[in-house]
């Protein structure tokens, strides 16, 4: 189904065109929802419209509603199941209970595609390998950004893991998003090395990174490991080095232990015992050399001088208090019934979402 056809499917549940667009953008994208997205998504004015939307998803189930801290805004989870069937993802991971990080990170992405209407989103990963397959033909299925995941038998690969929003603007270029929710950066890192090989192979692409408000301080930090991590080629002789200390350090039971045993590996270590190579190495280990590749071309750097690639970064201005508390043993009520929900809590602390409704 293409996104056309699952606007129509939804809009025979009894919406309207304009919410079945959303409702569809959430199913794809996240799951979770609030009304100002909503209001921002259909550009109208956030009053009684709104809520007899929501209203009619929680009477008719096909949402769980959960309300926040303080009673500042509620949350929606979109997770009916004949939803999902009527757009083809039955077994969509945006139906599985989300802890409370996870639904604030979720939130984040949602506002990042509702802040830009005009692109085209990719929602599901057969739409990426199709697309994909057609933008950029030299590129191999195995080369698009993936993992492995688990061991023997029942290891597999899992494309594009990290379900972040990926759209393409109307002129072709492919915008590639990275909604940020910590300061940590090796997570960032990881994201950009494994899409490499698909933005050398694609004629136009940008890596907008979105930040929220309370962590924009890390923007020049994130914006350089990205321009390191695209930008920084290694030459033949120093790529040889790299190749040859992966493969001891992986062949040694015990390598800080080598570190003082054998000088020659002490000596690469010691230059290659930095994030982004502690990354690399994590890839190599399931990839294999193929992970060198970008290493030694400079066709992303030259992209990004001609302007053909680019790197953005943008601050969502609206408000993610990501540090409250939000008691794991506090109980939801479903908007006029008698329902009770949970929202599941991570084995760590609980956090809160106090999402301005407005």
């Amino acid at each position: 189904m293409n996104f056309e056809d699952r606007v129509k499917a939804v809009s025979e549940f009894g919406y309207t065109e304009r919410q079945a667009r959303f409702l569809v953008t959430v199913m794809l994208q996240s799951g979770v929802c609030v009304l100002r997205q909503y209001a921002e998504f259909a550009g109208t004015a956030y009053g009684h419209k709104v809520s007899k939307f929501f209203d009619k998803l929680a009477s008719r189930e096909h949402a769980t509603v959960c309300g926040c801290l303080h009673n500042r805004a509620q949350l929606y989870h979109v997770k009916h199941h004949a939803l999902y069937q009527a757009i083809a993802q039955p077994h969509s991971r945006c139906r599985r209970p989300v802890s409370a990080r996870q639904a604030i990170e979720r939130l984040m992405r949602l506002d990042g595609i509702v802040l830009f209407p005009e692109l085209m989103y990719l929602g599901t990963e057969e739409e990426r390998v199709a697309f994909f397959a057609v933008m950029a033909p030299s590129l191999p299925r195995e080369r698009l950004p993936h993992i492995t995941v688990g061991q023997g038998a029942s290891q597999r690969v899992r494309l594009f893991p990290e379900d972040q929003p990926m759209a393409v603007m109307s002129t072709g270029r492919v915008v590639f998003t990275y909604v940020v929710s910590a300061s940590n950066v090796e997570d960032f890192r990881a994201f950009v090395q494994r899409h490499a090989d698909l933005l050398g192979a694609l004629p136009g692409w940008t890596l907008r990174v979105l930040f929220p408000k309370q962590i924009a301080g890390s923007i020049a930090a994130f914006e350089a490991a990205a321009r390191h991590e695209l930008t920084s080629t290694l030459r033949p002789e120093m790529l040889a080095e790299l190749t040859w200390y992966f493969s001891r350090r992986c062949s040694t039971p015990n390598a800080r232990a080598l570190t003082f045993e054998d000088e020659e590996f002490w000596r690469h270590h010691a230059a290659f015992d930095t994030p982004r190579f502690r990354q690399l190495y994590r890839r190599w280990l399931t990839d294999g050399d193929s992970v060198f590749e970008p290493l030694s071309s400079s066709v992303i750097a030259t992209a990004l001088e001609r302007g053909t690639g680019r790197i953005e970064c943008h601050v969502l201005v609206l408000s993610y208090p990501i540090s409250l508390p939000w008691s794991a043993s506090s109980v939801r009520r479903e908007r006029g019934r008698g329902r009770r929900h949970t929202l599941r809590t991570a084995s760590t602390p609980s956090i809160g979402i106090a999402v301005d409704a407005r």
